[in-house]
């Protein structure tokens, strides 16, 4: 059964449908407001006829409570009518918010391919809040709406001529609101788009500022932070522009309407149709009138607004998964499995075969990086292969459910992030239960680490692990990894940080620790390729040659320039 992948409508109505109640709720308090609002100036215009001009105190008396309740009515209706209209917006936003955490969290990937994570964050918080606040915005069209059917109702009973021009006149000057919000909706999403890819810019450029600074990229990196800023500053004056002159056009639009209404008015308060009560009250309503064709423009614009916000919303939602579901019955592979891979095309590999035997460490070098990332994406399932398979336990990787297959071939990236909490907690986080974390940390001389920090392994780290240096997040990372216990584990260039003096008690350590455990070693370090039982060289994407370091060492030249280098 496939399902259809959501559009920029369907994430609208979604969002409507799902808080029908409140939004619902929200309209018939909103509308009884609207409606009590505009009898105001009706009850203003029967108090100076038959109280003021008749100078009946008793009836002036009755008529002024009767104002009286009009306004406790109206007061409480927007009281409870916001606190419902509010609810039903926070609880969409919160609504689309999760619903693009699932899609980001999905195990099969996908959604934040070409995407900057501060970009998926801009989305997931201003898009999601101006889909949102529609559920605001929408109680408050409908009270407008109502506002000028009850004051052109009191037109009509005051005086004929005035109420059919307001119901005549308002369908075409509801057209020209719209058609004026349409330049906005079409400005509205290169706003976003421009902003969110300056937040995803200022995001990576935070990320890596050490290495910025390492290389003396800082000034490069500050010229593309400007460029995608000075893009986001044009495009939200842009906007702004369009918005302050869609703002102006609605407010001219509806003061030429009320002028024509007041001039109507007047006329028939002149020629004597109108009583002096009829004429406050005309004119009260024409001044009210301002109100919720001002409302009407606002919503209009919201709308405008939210349908961009809600196309690049469903373009994250609708974005394919990156790998296949696999098959839930499958069984698991066994504590430990072989690992073959045959024939295996992708990006840069061309059909490459290799062998890890149950319980066997194998190293993995490569001449081009890229092969190194290939093998990576793969062996995460983070990508289908084009053409070839990957086998765990004899059988086909691509058959278990990524959530399965993770777990069975744990794949330790270079990049390994790190997350706010305590070093221990970090290391444990993966970790089936506390027994392997004390000797995880040994192997990866984490313990180190931890006995330099004030409050040893329980030293809360900042986020990502920033208070630490790149040598000491690679080895809290390689203790995660080891302390996951993983059937199969994947290590890519776990060291390149560390002192070479370290890097030997880490191979001896993970040697040790990873004895009779599958392990495959992705790396160009002679400490980690010496303790391995064979190595791979890969060149063009394909195996080039086989053998113990020490062999490969003296007899492949290539081995030897890609080791060494």
């Amino acid at each position: 059964m496939t399902t259809t992948p959501p559009t920029a409508a369907a994430v609208l109505r979604g969002s409507v449908r799902d808080q029908r109640g409140p939004v619902a709720s929200a309209a018939l308090l909103f509308a009884g407001h609207q409606g009590c609002e505009a009898l105001v100036p009706v009850l203003v215009g029967v108090v100076v006829d038959r109280a003021v001009a008749t100078g009946d105190p008793v009836a002036l008396l009755g008529w002024l409570a009767v104002l009286g309740l009009d306004f406790l009515v109206l007061s409480s209706c927007y009281r409870w009518g916001a606190r419902r209209a509010w609810l039903g917006d926070v609880r969409a936003d919160q609504r689309l918010r999760l619903l693009l955490a699932d899609r980001l969290l999905d195990p099969r990937g996908g959604a934040e391919a070409g995407r900057l994570p501060g970009e998926l964050a801009n989305v997931a918080v201003a898009d999601a809040k101006r889909v949102g606040i529609l559920n605001f915005a929408l109680p408050l069209g409908l009270a407008a709406l109502t506002a000028m059917l009850v004051a052109a109702v009191a037109l009509l009973r005051t005086s004929v001529p005035l109420g059919l021009l307001i119901l005549l006149g308002t369908p075409p000057l509801l057209l020209v609101v719209h058609l004026l919000g349409l330049p906005l909706q079409r400005r509205s999403g290169p706003e976003q788009e421009r902003a969110a890819r300056a937040s995803g810019v200022a995001a990576d450029l935070v990320d890596g500022v050490r290495v910025l600074k390492g290389l003396g990229a800082v000034p490069a990196a500050v010229a593309r932070y400007r460029g995608a800023s000075r893009e986001a500053l044009g495009a939200t004056l842009g906007a702004t522009r369009v918005q302050a002159g869609y703002q102006g056009a609605v407010l001219a639009a509806n003061g030429l309407f009320l002028a024509l209404v007041a001039l109507v008015g007047g006329r028939l308060a002149a020629d004597g149709a109108l009583s002096i009560g009829g004429l406050v009250a005309a004119v009260g309503l024409a001044q009210f009138l301002i109100t919720p064709l001002q409302m009407l423009g606002w919503v209009n614009g919201r709308i405008a607004q939210g349908r961009a916000s809600a196309a690049r919303i469903a373009a994250v939602l609708a974005t394919g998964p990156a790998v296949a579901d696999g098959d839930p019955d499958v069984p698991a592979p066994p504590a430990r499995p072989a690992l073959a891979l045959h024939d295996l095309h992708h990006g840069t590999l061309r059909g490459l075969d290799l062998d890890v035997g149950a319980g066997e460490t194998v190293g993995v070098v490569s001449a081009d990086p890229a092969d190194a990332a290939a093998l990576v994406a793969c062996l995460a399932r983070e990508v289908d292969p084009e053409r070839g398979t990957i086998t765990v336990g004899g059988g086909p990787l691509a058959r278990h459910p990524p959530r399965v297959a993770r777990a069975s071939v744990l794949v330790a990236a270079h990049g390994a992030e790190l997350f706010s909490g305590s070093l221990h907690e970090n290391v444990a986080a993966a970790a089936r239960d506390p027994a392997p974390v004390g000797a995880a940390m040994a192997a990866a001389r984490a313990d180190q680490v931890a006995e330099v920090l004030p409050d040893g392994a329980a030293t809360v780290l900042t986020e990502q692990g920033r208070s630490l240096s790149g040598g000491q997040r690679q080895r809290v990372a390689l203790a995660r990894a080891l302390a996951a216990d993983a059937p199969v584990l994947v290590l890519h260039d776990p060291t390149t940080a560390v002192d070479a003096v370290t890097e030997v008690l880490i191979a001896d350590g993970l040697a040790a620790l990873r004895a009779d455990r599958t392990t495959l070693v992705l790396a160009t370090s002679p400490a980690l390729l010496a303790v391995t039982d064979r190595v791979v060289l890969v060149v063009d994407g394909r195996v080039a040659a086989v053998g113990t370091h020490a062999e490969l060492m003296g007899s492949s030249s290539a081995y030897r320039d890609v080791v060494t280098a």
